[in-house]
């Protein structure tokens, strides 16, 4: 029996993918659950795999090709028998190149910006794919620089095109249209991380071992910033038209950058959520991002977004609003600075805050109100801890 093979339904803010490298030549046999090809979005990287076991007979969209919901991109034979060329005796060329050709996305761009030859690399990933860690293993050992040109032997001035991935041209896209459609605003305050890394410290270690995640920082700006929400409603609201689209759920988008780009999935019902319960799906969210493995369900929706330029030593920024929400928050780097408390100068860790906000709707008054809701509730977390 022949079977389609058919991209499978993206979510209706993806128009089109791109199929990145077929994993099975045509002959060649393929079993159950087995991935024949990835298939990229702006948003994830997918694995395609066989409904059924039987051989790839034809292949109807190559490598590179896009492709849309629904499309067939191969045949499955469930009756037919393997060519005994495409099972045992392709060429010496062209297992080279599928060899060559068997590297995740993460580990691709990491070898183009090391110069780096993935077809001498060993995959250890699924069917001897070549994953990040190989690469950024073999650039250890030859202490390969990051991004470097080859220069041509006599000097010169050289420059290097490389195309944008369908992730960044999203990025490039959605950020645009942000500043384009959305009447955008920042406002800053600074907040006391004392009180926070205090209680932190007291309770990391037992925090630890009674919930299997570690403590960190994120969870207290998601609840601080989901209380702050819940105090005015239309920060979390949206523009659709005329209309004001005010939200009755909390789903906060926690930006998380990878080697593909930067992506934001979301932590649904974030309000109904305890502090150990964020911090196990932001660990999740971190360790499967870096492999492009994140649904897009994960990554769509969200009625409030939270970025966090301080783990790359961003002092200040003005973050850029996810549409089509309406405000984005900004933490930063957290600084030990001199402050005046009580007429006196003393030393404490100081982070700044921002907002980004969309001026049609929210007003500087609600903006300035909202960023001191969540200054208030991290220097005095025993409010997020009590939920009041």
């Amino acid at each position: 029996m022949k079977i389609e093979v058919k991209v499978p339904q993206l979510s209706e803010s993806v128009s089109e993918a791109s199929l990145l490298t077929w994993n099975k030549q045509v002959g060649e046999a393929v079993s159950e659950g087995e991935s024949l090809i990835d298939v990229e979005t702006d948003k994830v990287v997918l694995e395609l795999p066989a409904v059924k076991s039987g051989v790839l007979v034809k292949i109807l969209k190559q490598s590179g090709e896009k492709v849309t919901s629904g499309d067939v991109i191969a045949m499955l034979d469930t009756d037919a028998k393997p060519t005994v060329a495409a099972a045992t005796q392709a060429p010496v060329a062209a297992q080279a190149a599928t060899a060559s050709a068997a590297v995740m996305p993460a580990a691709k761009k990491i070898a183009a910006e090391k110069n780096i030859d993935t077809a001498n690399i060993s995959g250890s990933g699924r069917g001897g794919r070549v994953t990040k860690e190989d690469v950024l293993g073999t650039a250890d050992k030859s202490n390969a620089p990051v991004a470097k040109i080859p220069m041509p032997q006599a000097g010169g001035r050289v420059e290097q095109r490389v195309p944008m991935t369908r992730i960044r041209q999203r990025i490039a896209e959605r950020l645009l249209q942000s500043q384009q459609n959305a009447a955008i605003l920042t406002t800053f305050n600074e907040v006391n991380m004392q009180p926070v890394i205090e209680l932190r410290n007291r309770y990391k270690d037992a925090f630890e071992k009674k919930h299997g995640v570690k403590l960190g920082f994120t969870s207290f700006f998601v609840k601080a910033a989901v209380l702050a929400l819940q105090k005015f409603p239309v920060v979390n609201a949206s523009v659709d038209g005329t209309d004001v689209v005010y939200h009755g759920y909390f789903d906060i988008g926690v930006a998380i950058g990878s080697e593909r780009g930067l992506v934001v999935p979301i932590i649904r019902d974030a309000d109904k959520l305890s502090l150990a319960d964020i911090e196990k799906q932001i660990a999740d969210f971190a360790a499967r991002g870096k492999d492009g493995k994140l649904t897009m369900e994960e990554l769509t929706g969200g009625t409030f977004s939270i970025t966090n330029g301080g783990i790359f030593g961003s002092m200040l920024s003005t973050p850029i609003i996810n549409p089509p929400q309406s405000a984005i928050l900004g933490i930063h780097a957290t600084k030990d600075r001199p402050v005046a408390e009580n007429g006196q100068v003393v030393i404490r860790p100081m982070n700044y805050l921002a907002v980004s906000y969309d001026h049609r709707i929210i007003d500087g008054r609600e903006a300035v109100q909202f960023l001191m809701t969540i200054k208030e509730a991290l220097e005095f977390p025993g409010r997020i801890m009590l939920d009041l």
